[in-house]
């Protein structure tokens, strides 16, 4: 879990856009993540297209039950991840918990 998962998450805190500081502390648990200015991103390899594909339809049903989607690059077998909640201006809680499920699906 995120560091900021300790605090009180309102369903409005969220949504609120983070400060540089919470982003990089959260950071500091997601291994192979990065921040783009205003977006958290990361490349994940399979071995073969289909794996590929698989993970996204994981991807899909998890941001499907949070109502929060990412965008989503195909390149044969390197699925580019990118995470930001747009209403917001930026990265919110609710990027990293995705971010954080995501992993846990690679984990697995």
């Amino acid at each position: 879990m995120s560091l900021l998962l300790h605090e009180l998450v309102t369903p409005e805190r969220m949504r609120q856009k983070l400060s540089d500081l919470e982003i990089q502390r959260a950071l500091g648990g997601l291994a192979g993540w990065s921040r783009r200015g205003d977006t958290l991103t990361k490349t994940f390899n399979f071995e073969r297209f289909a794996d590929g594909i698989m993970f996204i339809n994981r991807v899909a049903k998890a941001a499907d039950e949070m109502n929060h989607h990412p965008d989503i690059d195909v390149r044969y077998t390197k699925i580019t991840i990118t995470l930001s909640t747009h209403d917001a201006g930026g990265i919110t809680q609710s990027d990293l918990t995705l971010a954080e499920r995501i992993e846990k699906m690679v984990a697995a």
